[in-house]
């Protein structure tokens, strides 16, 4: 039997569920179209490039010979032997491409806490002195970050550590160049949702323990780049970091900051050339476990996080030397107050 027709009155306005149907719709082709209008980089993501299983690093909590020092110069060297060994397998392969990136890797001078060339591949580079830091800061990026490219991603981090060495008043500093995870290409069906922060969440929060555990007594804190946020979002809850930067953030996938669960300070803030400001805030449900968009915007007063000064820049240039965000950021991490300008 046909179900009746449903009674109308005069305004014959659609029912709730109606409303909230096409509503939602109607905020899915938006965040689609948002998506597909902005600047795509790289949109193909990491190459599939085989790569052996690194062997268990050394530990970096047992006490022996030389402190904590001969500990990490012991995993770096190690480390390096991976990535070798991950250049090795890349070249055997014919891409020379990622070949040539991790020769650059390799080099003498490099220290990798973690390394792995596998699925698109993972890695946490130091800079400064890890050993005896007061002050860590932890670089987690964002979409089209990967092996093939990663001059890129240090570029910003060496920057990054010139800058926190210039405001940190003679504290010691290390910057931990953290690619845990495989971003999602921007434009991606994966950068539209949260599942790749997800998974990161463990591995970032992991990493961030162990920073602890080595170096109880320093301040550290997260950094977080575009979809980088998202990860650092989810892996927020109990983090030992004094302070969680969202910058160039499409959101969290959390409603604001007391959803994040942390006792960290929490700051963000976007450049006036940044395209994710004209992503939509919204989080969509879709199937069951999955949601489309992040949410509310970290800048918007609303989520509660401390604003800071960004500059005019783009999406890619908080980190150019010499950068009004660059500085801030820097002085974020340093235990500052960030400058207005």
């Amino acid at each position: 039997m046909a179900p009746p027709l449903a009674r109308t009155t005069g305004d014959a306005r659609p029912r709730p569920a109606a409303r909230a149907g096409r509503i939602r719709r109607a905020l899915c082709a938006a965040l689609a179209t948002a998506a597909v209008a902005l600047p795509v980089v790289g949109a193909a993501g990491p190459a599939e490039v085989p790569a052996p299983a690194p062997a268990a690093a050394p530990s970096l909590t047992a006490d022996g010979p030389g402190g904590l020092a001969a500990r990490l110069d012991a995993r770096y060297a190690d480390r390096r032997a991976a990535v070798r060994d991950a250049e090795r397998a890349a070249g055997a392969y014919g891409a020379h491409g990622r070949a040539a990136a991790l020769h650059a890797m390799a080099m003498p001078e490099r220290r990798f806490l973690a390394f792995d060339g596998r699925d698109g591949g993972r890695s946490e580079e130091v800079l400064g002195d890890l050993a005896h830091a007061d002050r860590i800061a932890v670089l987690v990026p964002g979409a089209d970050t990967g092996l093939d490219h990663y001059a890129r991603f240090r570029a910003g981090a060496l920057a990054l550590h010139d800058a926190l060495r210039r405001e940190s008043g003679g504290a010691r500093t290390a910057v931990v160049a953290w690619l845990g995870y495989r971003p999602p290409a921007t434009g991606g069906a994966a950068s539209l949702t949260p599942g790749r922060a997800e998974q990161a969440a463990p591995a970032l929060a992991a990493s961030v323990a162990a920073l602890h555990r080595i170096r109880p007594s320093a301040r550290i804190t997260l950094l977080c780049h575009s979809y980088g946020s998202v990860v650092c979002a989810h892996a927020a809850a109990g983090t030992p970091a004094a302070a969680i930067v969202l910058y160039g953030s499409p959101g969290t996938g959390h409603e604001d900051v007391a959803a994040l669960r942390t006792r960290a300070t929490v700051w963000a803030g976007r450049a006036a050339d940044d395209w994710v400001a004209r992503v939509p805030h919204v989080r969509v449900p879709l199937l069951p476990g999955t949601e489309l968009g992040f949410g509310t915007d970290p800048v918007d007063p609303a989520f509660g996080a401390r604003r800071f000064a960004a500059g005019d820049g783009g999406h890619s240039a908080y980190l150019a030397p010499g950068s009004v965000p660059l500085r801030n950021l820097a002085r974020i991490a340093a235990g500052r107050e960030p400058a207005d300008a």
